[in-house]
């Protein structure tokens, strides 16, 4: 009887900006899933530094939130033993496949990004040519590894699209080159809303702090901003996401730390006001970060550990980053001398 071999496991790439501590929704929506990933696929876990370049930054400032994301990252489940952990800036050739790749990019692809509209009005005095270009270094960043999944936030969509778009151009012209990622976005909890304004996606710019949760803050912070939450005069916990956009809210994160489901939520909540359900969603929230804050400032105080895991990871990274770039410089034409 022949062995049963099983299917390979498919690689999956992720990265976040080290823009400041992840919110709430952050961890919801990308953080907490990446760990819940691990068993079941090769990951790869980016900081992905050179896209906050967009703006401008304090140089001191974005080193030590590099360093404090990738320390959140390991506090928050994900093993650098078994998956890779790198900062995006470790591995030149993310910029050496991004420029291959503008290449083969459409001016008008780009000019309908989503995101350049929206960045553009906020910044007017800065609409630089990195925010245009950015989400080909995207693509690079995804396609340099042969990344078959790609864990996005439903506002990323059409980015892991254009990553699509360009794989497959390149691909028909060159033959089987690049592996054509596939992007996908779990149904609940996929976005949280911002607790002042709960038809806004939440968001760690919004000026308004009490209308994000951030990773770190302690439980009096958190029970604060929950009791301060938009709801609505209806009094019922009960999901409706367009009549009862603030509630509904609430009910998605109450089931991400607890499990229930609407239905369970709504059952328990019955015949009582919104004061004790904001408090249970506090403290839910409060029990599920304490571990992950216990476990981030072990971490972070160990600064030769997090570089060295860092290291390890940029090492590891490159080894499949660099083989792409030479397939691709070999299949345009680039001339490469024998090492």
């Amino acid at each position: 009887m022949a062995e049963q071999t099983s299917a390979p496991r498919k690689r999956i790439l992720s990265g976040i900006q080290p823009t400041g501590t992840p919110t709430l929704g952050n961890y919801v929506g990308a953080v907490r899933n990446w760990a819940a990933l691990q068993a079941d696929h090769d990951c790869l876990y980016m900081v992905a530094d050179l896209h906050t370049l967009t703006v401008r930054n304090e140089p001191a400032v974005l080193r030590r939130r590099t360093r404090e994301m990738a320390a959140l990252l390991l506090a928050a489940g994900i093993d650098p033993k078994e998956h890779v952990v790198f900062v995006q800036s470790h591995v030149p050739a993310h910029t050496q496949l991004s420029w291959v790749l503008g290449c083969y990019t459409q001016f008008g692809e780009l000019s309908r990004m989503t995101q350049f509209k929206d960045k553009s009005a906020k910044h007017p005095d800065n609409i630089n040519g990195g925010l245009f270009t950015y989400p080909v270094l995207m693509a690079a960043d995804i396609l340099i590894y042969n990344a078959d999944l790609v864990p996005v936030g439903q506002d990323q969509t059409q980015h892991v699209e254009l990553a699509r778009d360009i794989a497959g151009r390149f691909n028909s012209i060159y033959g089987p080159t690049l592996t054509v990622p596939e992007g996908y976005t779990l149904a609940l909890g996929a976005k949280i809303q911002s607790l002042a304004e709960p038809t806004k996606k939440m968001s760690k710019s919004d000026p308004n702090a009490n209308s994000f949760v951030l990773m770190t803050d302690d439980k009096d912070t958190i029970v604060r901003k929950f009791k301060r939450a938009v709801t609505d005069s209806d009094g019922q916990v009960r999901f409706d996401k367009e009549a009862k956009p603030g509630v509904s809210n609430l009910m998605t994160i109450y089931s991400v730390f607890t499990g229930k489901d609407m239905a369970a939520i709504e059952a328990e909540f019955a015949g009582r006001g919104y004061g004790d359900f904001k408090l249970a969603v506090a403290e839910v929230t409060a029990d599920g970060l304490a571990p992950i804050q216990a476990e981030y400032a072990r971490i972070l105080a160990d600064k030769r550990y997090v570089d060295g895991v860092l290291a390890d990871g940029a090492a590891r990274a490159a080894r499949i980053a660099d083989r792409t770039v030479r397939k691709v410089y070999r299949k345009v034409g680039l001339l490469q001398l024998e090492a």
